[in-house]
């Protein structure tokens, strides 16, 4: 009897929710969603959160790397995506993404050396530095901003062949159709040879080293990826959702939020990347309709905040003891349920009476 591999290949119920989740996002929702307030608004930041927590999964979830900055790589890519437009005219957006996303790859390596010699919270420490360095550069020389007193950059429009995509649902597209490849190459490196060695990493990475899997490796490529991630993930949050350029969007309190997603979402899942980034940005909007329909708007928005942090910070103490794996592993436990209960049990034949 041969044993089950760790990382099985792509299923028939994988293929038949991929379609399906492909068929929703790319032709339902367009379809019966007019309002662009929908796409501006939950879709748009909804997808490029979703991409960053990915950024964080690889690093943190399936790298067992603690680290805290995803938000100071995001903004490496956002303001290395205007650059390219400016000064390199002639470059197609996909392009600039690219380049976006290797400059930030750079700084993910840069700030991945300290993995090689810390760990635990000193390296969450160590890594934290890249926020502060990158937002700190961007504010020290002028270059980067185009050398723009206001503090606040219009981000250009997006081109693809000549054809500029300005209307919320033409952006919504190009974010999904750029968040739909990643994911798939995502999925294929988690669960493929290079996510194994992340994985050997994060389990016991003295018995991976052992086996013959080289640690600066595995652990720069975690973090070069990540990075790439989320620097990908900060040009389109930039250029579709903010349409804007500035230090401030990008500080440490995003990246709080994208480690929540993740904690929330569930450690080592990709799914649990989009779900952890659909709570923490649909929970604030759920509370606020609450204190203005129940309550008529008398709950100030200060009170409002406050009990958002609670809630957060009650759901990561609880997930952390009662369920590590996040909402992911509840929402497959609810799947198999109802599979089960839809399975009729077999009859078991009454013994006759001798």
């Amino acid at each position: 009897m041969t044993s089950k591999p760790a990382t099985s290949p792509f299923a028939r119920g994988d293929i038949t929710n991929f379609a399906v989740l492909m068929t929703l996002a790319f032709l339902v929702i367009p379809l019966t969603i007019p309002n662009g307030y929908w796409y501006s608004s939950i879709l748009i930041p909804w997808l490029c959160l979703a991409l960053a927590a990915i950024g964080q999964q690889i690093v943190m979830g399936y790298a067992g790397q603690l680290a805290l900055g995803a938000a100071g790589f995001m903004a490496a890519g956002a303001f290395a995506c205007f650059n390219i437009e400016l000064r390199i005219p002639w470059m197609p957006f996909g392009g600039s993404l690219i380049l976006s996303g290797l400059i930030a790859a750079a700084f993910g390596v840069l700030f991945g050396l300290p993995s090689l010699r810390v760990r635990g919270i000193y390296l969450m420490v160590a890594t934290l530095a890249s926020q502060f360095f990158i937002i700190w550069m961007i504010d020290k020389f002028g270059w980067f901003k185009n050398y723009d007193t206001s503090g606040i950059i219009t981000a250009q429009d997006i081109v693809i062949f000549g054809y500029a995509f300005t209307a919320p649902l033409q952006m919504y597209l190009v974010v999904l159709v750029v968040v739909t490849l990643l994911t798939i190459l995502a999925i294929n490196m988690t669960r493929g040879s290079v996510g194994r060695n992340w994985m050997a990493v994060r389990d016991m990475d003295i018995a991976a080293e052992s086996m013959g899997i080289s640690l600066l490796r595995t652990k720069l490529q975690a973090f070069a990826i990540s990075a790439f991630y989320c620097g990908v993930a900060g040009a389109l949050f930039a250029f579709t959702y903010l349409k804007s350029l500035e230090p401030v969007a990008f500080d440490i309190k995003l990246s709080f939020q994208i480690l929540f997603m993740v904690i929330l979402g569930g450690l080592g899942t990709i799914s649990g990347a989009f779900i952890g980034a659909a709570f923490i940005l649909l929970f604030p909007v759920v509370l606020n309709t609450v204190g203005n329909v129940w309550f008529h708007g008398m709950v100030d928005a200060t009170v409002i905040s406050a009990v958002e942090q609670v809630v957060f910070g009650a759901l990561i103490i609880l997930f952390l003891i009662y369920e590590p794996l996040g909402m992911a592993k509840l929402w497959e436990n609810i799947r198999a349920r109802m599979r089960s209960r839809s399975v009729p049990k077999a009859e078991v034949p009454r013994q006759q009476a001798s």
